[in-house]
């Protein structure tokens, strides 16, 4: 099967298990439906509102979810579906603006709210006997996010729950299977959300629950052995969990047919580089290429303080390293990247925002001499890559490594990167892993980092005003990285760690620890 240069995802023979479409309007959380029907055990896939409505047909889901978005309904270039959707007694739940497009597409009217609803609000249910609630309490809190609003229901459509704000806030027609949702069942705001959501899966659509990772690895192996064939091919290795389970998945599937190649590109953390060797070299026996290219990293990066210049010259300096590596190798033309889901989502798509480029999503230059590029974790989130590494057989030491940026501490250092503030903070870094590892946290933390900011203050050191670096330590709580809690590290822990670091760090007088959540924030700071 001939591989194009659009970077492709590893996609699972039709049919051969019960599936839901989650239909793409754009929304920032759809891909946590998606990660929420998985959990269900149903295999789910997302595809763009644009889907011709015979390919749709053709994969004959048990149900079809519609996604929010930006959008609004009634203004011109809104995003619309093919009418006869509704009619083809597939069940349908519609999520914010895909409850307001299947109400606005059936004959109802949708209007600006008077009053805008944006976080939690109290949804009182009307229809407890309803299948998609239940077994669900007649009140819970649920996740508003929305300034227009269904206002009259289309014929044969009746209430099924409201807030003070929206009164229909939930709707369906029974005899459709046709349901809608104001609210976002799909975050952990929605206190049964997850509930609703299997009703929809199990009551409405009359779902078993009966895929399995093993399933999807099996599959996934099948398939990419179709795909590459014969051919010969280049793995992007960092080490990391994203590209480990590539390269695992991989080198099941072709053996030796793949090479790794690993660049140290002197972004990397602490003693890293050398563990990367060590580990996929000895002991997974994959055939691995070290090429040394921090001197030629950190010259292109010279000067440059903009964070999404970083990643482009980091994600096309990786592509040229990658393509003088393989030229002198046997005629080797496909490349395998570590792209998850996250790293599309965040990168934006036709009609989501774009939160910032992954370098190995938007970064790849256009005259690459790659003739295939095969991403076969592009539809799974973290933990699920994590599930297939435990599949595969890999050590938990690979598996459960916590995420690290493809651009590596480039992006972790405000401001230009130089080599004096990359021991900086590979040194800040290595202290806080450590303290938290002593502290037995490192398992309950789902990432935790330091940050060379660009901010110098007045600090005072034997008697002598000092003007140094300050250090920013970040520590989040998450499950699939597209939300995320700051972690509540204990007091003492926070105090060992900087006294430490300002102890032990030449040039840094100053710790700060971020309290964010993802959102507003992002993970990362750049």
């Amino acid at each position: 099967m001939p591989l194009q240069h659009e970077p492709q995802g590893v996609e699972l023979s039709q049919n051969t298990h019960e599936l839901i479409i989650v239909l793409d309007f754009g929304g920032q959380y759809n891909q946590l439906i998606a990660r929420r029907v998985r959990e269900a055990n149903i295999y789910c896939e997302i595809m763009p509102f644009t889907t011709p409505l015979e390919t749709l047909k053709q994969r004959q889901p048990k149900g079809i979810i519609f996604t929010g978005g930006p959008a609004v309904v009634f203004e011109e270039n809104a995003p619309k579906i093919e009418s006869e959707l509704l009619n083809l007694g597939i069940p349908i739940l519609g999520i914010c603006y895909g409850a307001q497009l299947i109400a606005h597409q059936l004959g109802g009217i949708v209007a600006k709210a008077t009053h805008r609803e944006y976080g939690s609000r109290q949804l009182q249910v009307v229809a407890p006997k309803n299948p998609i609630f239940a077994q669900i309490p007649a009140s819970f809190t649920c996740w508003m996010s929305h300034t227009y609003q269904v206002e009259s229901l289309p014929e044969g459509f009746h209430a099924l729950a409201y807030t003070d704000s929206c009164q229909n806030a939930a709707f369906s027609n029974d005899n459709s299977r046709i349901y809608g949702v104001q609210f976002h069942p799909e975050v952990v705001h929605t206190s049964a959300g997850t509930a609703l959501l299997h009703n929809f899966l199990f009551n409405v659509c009359q779902c078993a629950g009966d895929w399995k990772m093993g399933d999807l690895m099996s599959e996934y192996i099948d398939n990419l052995q179709l795909k590459i064939g014969k051919n010969k091919i280049l793995c992007a290795l960092s080490g990391g969990v994203d590209s480990s389970v590539a390269a695992a998945l991989v080198h099941r599937a072709v053996g030796d047919q793949l090479t790794c190649i690993f660049v140290d590109n002197g972004l990397l953390r602490q003693g890293e580089a050398d563990d990367v060797e060590r580990v996929f070299r000895k002991e997974f026996n994959i055939n691995l290429i070290r090429v040394d290219a921090q001197e030629r990293f950190l010259t292109a990066l010279a000067g440059i303080s903009d964070p999404e210049q970083k990643r482009k010259i980091i994600g096309e300096l990786f592509i040229r390293v990658f393509e003088a590596e393989a030229a002198k190798l046997d005629d080797i033309r496909l490349l395998v990247q570590g792209t998850i889901y996250p790293d599309v989502v965040e990168s934006g798509n036709t009609h989501a925002a774009i939160i910032k480029t992954h370098h190995n999503v938007g970064g790849l230059p256009k005259d690459t001499r790659f003739t295939g590029i095969v991403e076969p974790l592009r539809q799974l989130f973290k933990d699920e890559v994590r599930a297939l590494g435990r599949a595969l057989g890999l050590p938990n030491t690979v598996v459960d490594r916590q995420p690290f940026p493809g651009p590596g501490l480039a992006i972790r250092i405000m401001g230009d990167v130089e080599e004096s503030k990359l021991e900086i903070l590979r040194h800040a870094d290595a202290i806080l892993r450590e303290e938290i590892a002593l502290a037995g946290l490192d398992k309950s933390i789902w990432q935790y980092f330091a940050v060379l900011t660009n901010t110098k203050t007045v600090g005072v050191m034997g008697d002598e005003r000092t003007y140094f670096h300050t250090i920013a330590l970040r520590a989040v709580s998450s499950t699939d990285g597209m939300t995320a809690d700051w972690a509540r590290i204990p007091y003492d822990t926070l105090e060992k760690i900087s006294s430490r670091i300002t102890n032990e760090v030449p040039k840094v007088s100053r710790i700060v620890y971020d309290i964010t959540s993802k959102p507003p924030a992002t993970i990362e700071w750049e």
